[in-house]
């Protein structure tokens, strides 16, 4: 018998494992972009809680696109938050120069805010 075999009615290949033929299934080609913070925290997200649509998006070739695309907006919304927070506190680069303590404090509680905001709006969805 033949180790390999092709089945003409769904276009599949067959390999022999032990007495049974398995289909040789291969998950469609991606081009790899790279994957910041956001997108392995949304990748994370998805695994725990939404396994369902983390398959889907792994089989159908399209995780590391739509992974990638949910980075660059958290990134952009992170940075937009930031800078309007900043601007809203009046936290600028005076109080950096005058009270630096105050300023990383302030900064930091912006930072966070913008962090809880992007994972309610677009890492935990």
């Amino acid at each position: 018998m033949e180790n390999r075999i092709y089945d003409e009615r769904n276009g599949l290949w067959y390999a022999k494992q032990g007495d049974y033929y398995l289909p040789e299934l291969a998950l469609p080609s991606e081009k790899e972009k790279p994957i910041g913070i956001w997108g392995q925290r949304h990748l994370q997200y998805l695994k725990e809680y939404k396994q369902f649509v983390y398959l889907n998006l792994l089989t159908s070739g399209r995780l590391n696109e739509y992974l990638a695309s949910v980075d660059e907006q958290a990134e952009d919304m992170f940075s937009r938050l930031v800078k309007e927070y900043a601007d809203r506190q009046g936290v600028t680069e005076q109080l950096k120069a005058e009270n630096q303590l105050e300023w990383v404090g302030k900064m930091n509680n912006i930072r966070s805010r913008a962090v809880e905001i992007i994972d309610v709006e677009l890492i935990c969805v």
